[in-house]
């Protein structure tokens, strides 16, 4: 079923939504600036120079210039956005609504003292609705999951790469567990990976702490976390998916932060560099996924498996014939604070990758609390991998799941790593128009 978007029919009005956000992101940032005296001095005394210095589409800048706040709105601008500009003009609220309408201030000043405009003749037209409605079919060509990878995310593992340390005896069994999964990578490559994983005090630090957030943006560049940044590509994004994905989500009822702009750290990093290698540019796009799983309360395994199974349906709306692949990263059993520093536990880790793959909804149901005592404080990462377990087709019986490799090796520096590729075979009855395909915890 296609995205409901009827509330672009209601007229006269323009609703900011992740489409429009990404269209006037640039154009709203500098609305932001004006917050600021020395920019606003800065803009009044040559508005053009200023807006040049601006990545903004020539449209955009023609609409601030001719003061067309509905112009703005249709280049992507917010009201909240352009009021910022529209303070540095010394224009008060009531004279830019006004603008918009094609009334003077006092014509809509007095509109508003008789009791503001009437909702007769301000509705949508119920035959256009109707309409809208029937035309919500599901999408001749659409995007296809293809496949899950869940790798751990050891800083260490970037360091090892970086430094050319792989054919050294320590780390040379870790490295050879990965050489299924790059050849296995290379033989299918999917377009978009959505990579679930958790930043480590990077791009978020105790000023704000969000569970979920979703990469929405173009490009995210490599964090220095404190030894400067691993030398790898930047990430290039994909806005149109992403965006998609987050009306979806959000409409399934889960809340996410969208973020345009930030830096990913080695928990996104290094599991690219173990799927592809050296590379002068990632081959795919990526789609950063972040999960508090460092302040509690963190999401529950139940809560990560559901959000995979919505992610599934919103990949699988989208009308564009894409190959994804869902990566569900961090972990395995380990712990790097307190007495108990240094934990490992290969036999739970070992039942829950069994359990992930013949009992993912039961794995689902393990509360925090046996995480945390089984596998380590920090071990609670891997219900970030139930995201993308639950994003596979046999969760909901229209496919089926093979295991196309498992590997488990103790110690990469002071963790566990566990790895597993599932290639998601969903039914040709489900998906005639798809893409081709590419014991337990208590």
């Amino acid at each position: 079923m296609a995205l409901d978007r009827t509330y672009r029919l209601v007229p006269g009005t323009t609703i900011f939504d992740a489409d429009q956000a990404a269209k006037g992101y640039h154009l709203n940032q500098f609305c932001m600036s004006l917050m600021k005296a020395e920019n606003r001095a800065r803009f009044l005394a040559d508005q053009r120079a200023y807006l040049d210095e601006w990545p903004l589409r020539e449209e955009q800048k023609q609409a601030l210039l001719d003061r067309d706040l509905n112009a703005a709105m249709r280049e992507g601008g917010n009201i909240y956005f352009l009021a910022k500009w529209g303070a540095a003009l010394g224009l008060s609220f009531q004279q830019m609504a006004g603008s918009m309408t094609g009334m003077t201030e006092q014509e809509y000043r007095d509109m508003m003292v008789g009791g503001g405009r009437s909702l007769e003749g301000n509705r949508i037209d119920h035959a256009v609705l109707d309409a809208a409605y029937a035309d919500q079919a599901p999408p001749a060509e659409h995007a296809v999951i293809t496949g899950a990878v869940f790798t751990s995310h050891v800083p260490a593992i970037g360091a090892a790469l970086d430094h050319g340390k792989t054919e050294e005896p320590y780390w040379k069994p870790v490295f050879a567990g990965y050489d299924y999964a790059k050849q296995w990578e290379k033989d299918d490559l999917p377009d978009v990976v959505f990579l679930v994983y958790n930043d480590h005090a990077t791009a978020f630090d105790s000023s704000i702490i969000p569970t979920f957030v979703l990469g929405t943006g173009a490009a995210y560049p490599t964090a220095d976390e404190g030894y400067g940044p691993r030398p790898v590509p930047g990430i290039e994004g994909d806005p149109g998916l992403a965006a998609h994905i987050a009306h979806s989500l959000i409409q399934d009822d889960f809340d996410l932060t969208l973020v345009n702009e930030m830096p990913v750290d080695h928990g996104l990093t290094v599991p690219l560099s173990l799927m592809f290698g050296d590379v002068a540019k990632w081959p795919v796009k990526v789609i950063p996924f972040h999960v508090n799983v460092v302040q509690y309360p963190v999401p529950s395994g139940a809560r990560c498996f559901k959000l995979g199974q919505a992610l599934r349906k919103a990949i699988e709306s989208y009308d564009r014939p894409l190959k994804v692949q869902v990566w569900g990263t961090g972990g395995m059993s380990h712990q790097l604070q307190g007495p108990r520093a240094g934990l490992i536990n290969r036999e739970w880790d070992n039942a829950f990758l069994d359990k992930l793959i013949e009992d993912p909804a039961g794995l689902a149901q393990v509360p925090h609390l046996e995480y945390v005592e089984q596998a380590g404080s920090e071990g609670i990462e891997l219900v970030m991998w139930l995201i993308a377990r639950g994003a596979m087709s046999d969760v909901d019986g229209s496919g089926q799941v093979e295991v196309k490799h498992r590997f488990y090796h103790v110690p990469a520096s002071n963790t566990a790593v566990g790895h597993l590729v599932l290639e998601n075979q969903p039914s040709l009855e489900n998906h005639p128009r798809a893409v081709e395909p590419a014991e337990g915890v208590s």
